[in-house]
């Protein structure tokens, strides 16, 4: 049997149709229910309990008392829990076991218990109280004891030996590139103008996710590049957490309860891990590897986590709506006297982001508690109060949301306009005092008192693939020079000025510029309108006059050309462009 216990402030739960065809009968309308200060036993009957299933439930009860004398808890809730395990009883005895515990429990006047039905999905939500004892899990057999089997003493089955017989060609024709319907899609579609420009592509061996070809890639980067420098100005760290963590990170953090169905799940030596949705939690865990003092804070971290979201296939649309993605977190921690400092530096920053793309602000809006959230109410109430004064007090107009927030606080939420007259929510603030008070984050103040840092949670391109995408219908494709993958084409006129437009290359390409040569025997015309069509920011023309003065012929993405170029004049052009990310 494998049990993971949660001393909790409260459980409330709801069953929602029956998972199988056997689950016990409840009253039609149970509704709810909700027990306080309680000891929730999570819990999953495995085969191996069958052989003695009166002695696994006499061992469960002494585990529970056991834990229930450590964190002095009277309140028992025994909740069938079968994702413990991927190797569960019959389902009839799973559900004896747990009635006979609940009867023999309920009999010792110590303690009083509640069963969650068994064979019913439920909606639950649980507020875990955060202290060492307040979760344990344990695995036990008849006699007590943790069953370890070592993997390397299993002989390994005549048949797992041999060689699996593939039919290559078949499986190579299920998993050829998913096929992109354009026929309902507009010109500037980033689903065109990423096939037409070679950006990425979308496979369905894994769906929701990017194959980024190497000028996607070149995009992607560049993004990256410029929130890094950003970043580093405005004083952030920045770390890189991984992207698969054990499930009791996610209990701890709310998000197994909350977000359980949108994330993915894997098994690693007999213990449940995650594939992390979110970075948060991960970021705790940096924040609490070393001591803080006030001296520390205000302490600005960001990360540009790669993140997995479990969707339905058909929600999935190109970059706007994937199943990974990269997110560009920061979490700053600070005193609540730092707070709204903090607050008003992060609007500024994300007013600069936008400025650069010359993406406009349509609406800000204030987006409060939900209706699944963790914290009580006093604290969301001064959660939010903290979020209007800043409005308030940068006289910022905006709009209130309501039940919009994030499970764990209140936040604003940035939404653009772009060229075609979208808007899009890209960039948000969350104010968090729950998961600091969760994670036992702490500082020593400058009273040599301990206490507990305000969280703020960022996004600025919130998803990178999906800020992408919007970027390239903005633009039709059409990108600065500082983000373009292919910032110069050159193209020759003849063989007899291959040599010299080698030269060019060969010199843009030392200074790091992205350029590439069109030597191909194709006239003129059809060069300069194939750069034309991959979104080139410059054409270099190269004829016999210009081989002749060791002078370019420069068309612009505009049309316009000017004749008798120097070389160094060009690049130093291009240069500023580049620095000043025009």
């Amino acid at each position: 049997m494998k049990i993971l216990a949660i001393h909790a402030d409260f459980i409330e739960f709801e069953s929602k149709k029956k998972a199988i065809k056997d689950a016990e009968e409840i009253p039609e309308k149970a509704g709810k229910k909700r027990i306080n200060e309680c000891l929730v036993i999570f819990t999953a009957v495995e085969k191996r309990d069958e052989i003695n299933i009166s002695g696994t439930v006499q061992q469960y009860l002494k585990e529970i008392k056991d834990i229930a004398s450590q964190v002095k808890a009277t309140n028992i809730v025994l909740y069938p829990y079968a994702h413990l395990s991927s190797s569960l009883s019959a389902p009839k005895i799973a559900e004896s076991a747990l009635k006979e515990a609940e009867k023999l429990l309920s009999a010792d006047s110590s303690f009083k218990v509640t069963r969650a039905p068994f064979g019913w999905y439920k909606s639950f939500n649980i507020s875990c109280k955060g202290h060492p004892l307040s979760e344990l899990s344990r695995e036990f057999t008849t006699e007590g004891k943790v069953k370890v089997e070592k993997l390397a003493e299993k002989p390994i089955p005549a048949e797992a030996a041999k060689e699996e017989v593939i039919d290559h060609k078949k499986l190579l024709a299920q998993i050829s590139k998913s096929r992109l319907e354009t026929s309902m899609l507009k010109e500037n579609d980033h689903r065109i103008l990423g096939q037409k420009l070679d950006l990425f592509s979308f496979h369905d061996t894994a769906p929701g996710m990017v194959f980024f070809h190497d000028r996607g890639l070149t995009i992607y980067n560049e993004l990256v590049q410029f929130w890094r420098d950003e970043h580093r100005r405005a004083g952030y760290q920045e770390i890189s957490t991984p992207q698969i963590l054990d499930k009791k990170l996610w209990l701890i953090s709310g998000h197994w309860a909350k977000y359980k169905e949108n994330i993915f799940l894997t098994n690693y030596e007999g213990r449940e891990f995650a594939v992390k949705p979110m970075n948060c939690p991960g970021g705790m865990l940096v924040y609490k590897s070393t001591p803080k003092t006030y001296r520390h804070l205000p302490l600005r971290v960001g990360e540009m986590g790669i993140v997995h979201r479990q969707e339905l296939s058909g929600v999935l649309a190109g970059l706007f709506r994937v199943i990974k993605f990269t997110q560009d977190d920061a979490h700053i921690f600070c005193t609540e006297e730092q707070m709204e400092q903090e607050i008003k530096n992060i609007i500024t920053l994300i007013d600069k982001f936008f400025k650069q793309f010359k993406l406009d602000f349509d609406r800000v809006e204030l987006s409060t508690r939900p209706e699944k959230r963790i914290g009580d109410d006093k604290t969301w109430d001064k959660a939010e109060k903290a979020l209007e004064d800043v409005l308030k007090k940068n006289k910022m107009k905006y709009q209130i949301n309501a039940g919009d927030g994030a499970f764990y606080g209140p936040k604003i939420d940035f939404h653009i306009k772009d060229s075609l007259g979208r808007t899009w929510q890209c960039s948000t603030i969350q104010l968090d005092f729950a998961m600091p008070e969760r994670f036992e984050l702490e500082y020593v103040t400058n009273e040599s008192k301990m206490k507990r840092p305000v969280m703020l949670h960022r996004v600025i391109y919130g998803s990178l693939e999906r800020f992408m995408g919007i970027l390239l219908e903005h633009t039709n494709g059409n990108l600065p020079v500082w983000l373009s993958p292919l910032q110069v084409k050159v193209v020759t006129v003849t063989d007899r000025n291959i040599n010299f437009a080698e030269e060019v290359l060969e010199q843009l390409k030392e200074q790091g510029f992205r350029a590439e040569l069109d030597a191909s025997a194709e006239t003129i015309g059809k060069k300069v309108r194939d750069a034309q069509l991959e979104k080139a920011n410059y054409i270099l023309t190269i004829g016999d006059k210009e081989v002749e003065k060791k002078t370019l012929a420069v068309r612009t993405r505009a049309g316009d050309v000017k004749f008798g170029v120097k070389i160094a004049e060009f690049m130093k052009q291009l240069e500023e462009e580049r620095k000043g990310r025009k």
